[in-house]
This record gives C-alpha cells, structure tokens and sequence, in this order.
C-alpha cells in the first residue's frame, strides 16, 4: 500500500523547499524526498558558503589598505583551516534551521534516494509513494571533463569540505564558479592558475565588464591561462599535472569549474514516461512536464539556472496547483552577480546582445569609469565600471551592468527599475546620493 499526498517532491532544494511549503499553506498533504542534506546546492555546496568565503577572501585587501586610513595591522595572516570549520558550522545551522521550517510547515520529510516506479508512484528504499502531483526539484551537480584523468581533482562541491587550503592550485574553466573561486583562493593566499580553452572568461556577459574582471584577478595574483584545451590530468608526487595545450602545467591541488548539469541520473523518468534530452527536463510555462500531473523547477530544467528562480518557479506552481493561481515566471529579465572582487552585477541586455537584437544604430551606451572613493587613499584596486544600454528610439533602458564593490546590491534595485521600463530619462530625473558608486547610474551624459 502506497502512502498518498497531494504533492510529492522529489529535492529539498531552494525550489523544492519553496514549492512544498507554499502547496502546505495552502493546505495539501506534502511529502519531500532527500536523499543528502535539506538546503540543496545553494545552502550546503553553493551560494552561502561560498560568498562567505568571498567575505573572507576580501579582508586580505581591506588589512593591505588599513594603513592607508590610519591603522597599523602588523602581521596579518589567515587562518583558512578556522574559516572552513567555520562555513561549515553556518551551514549545518542552516541546515537543521529549514529542516525545522519544513516540520512548522506540516511538511512530511522523507529521507532517501527517489526514484519512478510509474508514472504515479516514487520509490524510496522499501516505501512506495503516490501523489496527485508530484514535483521534480532535484537540481544539478558538476561536471567533470571528458578526458583521461577527468576522474581526479576537486569539483566545487569539494572545495567546502577541505580542512586546509594548498599552496597552490590548478583552476580549469572560465564561468563564474571557476573566476568566483580563483578570487576566493587568491584572496586567501593560495598561488592561482586559472586555464581556459576560450579566448575570454565568463562567455555569454558584456565583454566590457568581463575585461575588467580579467584586470581584477590578474590584480589580485591569479595568473590567466587562456587558449589552452585541457587534455590529460595526472597526479604523482609533485601534485596534479595538467596537460593543456601542449603544455604541462602542476600545482598542489586541481579544480574542475566547467559547469554543472542537471542530476537526471537514477530518477527514473523512463519509467514515469517523461521526457528529456540527457541533460535537461523540458517544461511548459506552468513548469509541466510532457505528463500533466509531473512537474520540474529550477536547475532540472536548465533554463535560469539561480536560486531565486527556483524559489520563484516553486512558488509559482504551488500557488497555481492549490490556489488558482495563474502567474507565471519571466526568466526575460533575472538579474544576476557574479562575485568576483570586485563584483560583476547585470541585468537586461548586455551592449552585444542589444546590437544583435535591435542593430548598432538603434542603441546607444552611456558608461562611467572610474576609481570610487573608496580607493582614493591607497590609491590601488580596479576602478569601476558603470553601463547603461539604452533604446535610442524611446529611450527605454535596456541592460543595466556593472562591475564594482557591492555591485550587486545595487543591481537588485536596478531591476525594480528596468522591470517597469525605466528610460533614461527617468534615470536622468533622479537625484544623485553623493558620494556613492550608484550615483553615477543617474548623471551619465
């Protein structure tokens, strides 16, 4: 006999979590499947330990610029072994903290692999579970390259369980995880090299604000590698050995950073009839599967792959499965950091993606370059950079990006504005706080 809910889900990540406890409020029966710890990859293996590494990476630079304001900190050094037992500690908090939301909620949290039996039954170990609807929230996991000796190294996940940091380290990859984490190593004191095949990092960002990032980790010590196509990786006693392009390139430690996929692997999905290409869950935009009582929600289906979205998109159907909801996501417009130091912060279209969608001619571009206040007196640091891209014809701002400290706190409210179809005009119209970064945003001429 199979225990029976209105909703199954089958990941207690950020948007299974957001989907289970929204359908509970509503009043449905709601169990949720497991089968590691509840947080999913942006608790316990992505964003919050790794942007409390990136606060910690930055104090390197805050303690070399004290003298500049007066203060004498002689000595200063990093006790990496502390801050990961430390990071780890906030997560298992964090951890134990939605597990108790979960059980306020009234949400019934199994502790297992799921995988289909059919289309209406989950299995987990000896039990069998059915459900009205039932929610695939499963996330993504990284991806190791394809070559000889792809088996060996860290991945991003591994990061967050080592005890202490190597002197130095091979990064392989040019997306955000791999720019994020060589910021974070250097700024601890790891000796970082960091290897591409492309000629750029961070494809698929405004190429302006990408070579500042590049200025900003040449900046802080991380030696740039691009060009280069990984071909074998070895270890002996000398460290791991990265074959790249012809050239034998060695460190303490390797990293993987070439991306994450989604975790399809022991689902099942065959069996409950539902369809998918090897790498992702194809979706409606009520986030429906091909089988109208099976869903799927944030990193599963690749489309954004960001925690707000996977909140959103969870919350979104609970609402729509037990309330008569209606509203669905736009993932047009979804701002997004990476947080390099300094940070990279966008929303909208990037200058490249504006020329390619409406022509060179009916855009234009309004920047500020320049070295925020902030480093007037030790006189160092990457300057910034502010972008507006805008509709020559009517004015309307199209991408909002830029590349500084606390980038994207300020991003967030710029997408309110870009949101409701700011012109520049309504930019203009805005008074300026002075002094700040933001204030640039509003006298760009």
């Amino acid at each position: 006999m199979a225990d029976a809910f209105d909703l199954l889900v089958i990941g207690a990540g950020s948007g299974g979590l957001a989907a289970a406890k929204r359908a509970a409020r509503h009043g449905a029966t709601v169990a949720i499947i497991e089968g590691d710890r509840v947080g999913g990859t942006c608790v316990i293996r992505g964003c919050v330990p790794k942007k409390l590494l990136v606060y910690g990476a930055e104090y390197r630079e805050l303690l070399a610029e004290a003298g500049s304001f007066g203060w004498s900190v002689p000595g200063h050094h990093c006790d990496a072994s502390r801050l990961l037992a430390n990071v780890r500690h906030e997560v298992d908090r964090l951890n134990a903290l939605h597990i108790g939301l979960l059980e306020k909620a009234g949400v019934t949290l199994i502790n297992g692999w799921g995988r289909f039996e059919d289309a209406h039954t989950v299995v987990v170990g000896e039990r069998r579970l059915q459900a009205r609807h039932i929610l695939i929230a499963v996330g993504g996991r990284p991806q190791r390259l394809p070559i000889p000796g792809g088996e060996l190294g860290w991945v991003s996940d591994d990061l967050f369980l080592q005890d202490q940091l190597p002197a130095s380290v091979l990064i392989v990859g040019a997306g955000y995880i791999a720019c994020e984490f060589a910021g974070i190593l250097a700024g601890l004191g790891v000796a970082v090299t960091q290897v591409y095949r492309g000629e750029r990092l961070l494809r698929g960002f405004d190429g302006e604000l990408v070579a500042v990032v590049h200025e900003g980790l040449e900046g802080q010590g991380v030696t740039l590698r691009p060009g280069l196509t990984p071909e074998a990786i070895s270890v002996g006693p000398e460290g791991f050995t990265l074959l790249a392009g012809g050239e034998r390139l060695t460190a303490e430690a390797l990293l993987q950073a070439t991306g994450r996929v989604p975790r399809l692997e022991g689902l099942g999905l065959e069996a409950a009839g539902v369809n998918h290409d090897g790498r992702r869950i194809p979706v409606d935009a009520h986030q429906t599967t091909n089988v109208a009582h099976i869903h799927a929600v944030g990193d599963v289906t690749d489309r954004v792959n960001l925690t707000p979205v996977a909140v959103d998109e969870g919350r979104a159907l609970a609402d729509a499965l037990f309330a008569g909801g209606t509203r669905t996501v736009n993932h047009d417009l979804v701002a997004s950091a990476v947080f390099t130091q300094p940070e990279l912060a966008t929303v909208g279209l990037s200058e490249e993606q504006a020329v390619e969608r409406h022509g060179a001619e009916a855009i234009q571009v309004f920047r500020a370059r320049f070295r925020s206040l902030r480093q007037a007196l030790p006189a160092s640091g990457p300057r910034c950079l502010l972008k507006l891209v805008v509709e020559r014809a009517s004015g309307k701002v199209l991408g909002v990006h830029m590349v500084s400290s606390h980038a994207a706190e300020i991003i967030q409210m710029a997408a309110i504005a870009v949101g409701m179809g700011a012109t520049k005009a309504d930019f203009d119209r805005t008074m300026a706080l002075h002094p700040s970064i933001a204030e640039e945003f509003v006298t760009m001429v």
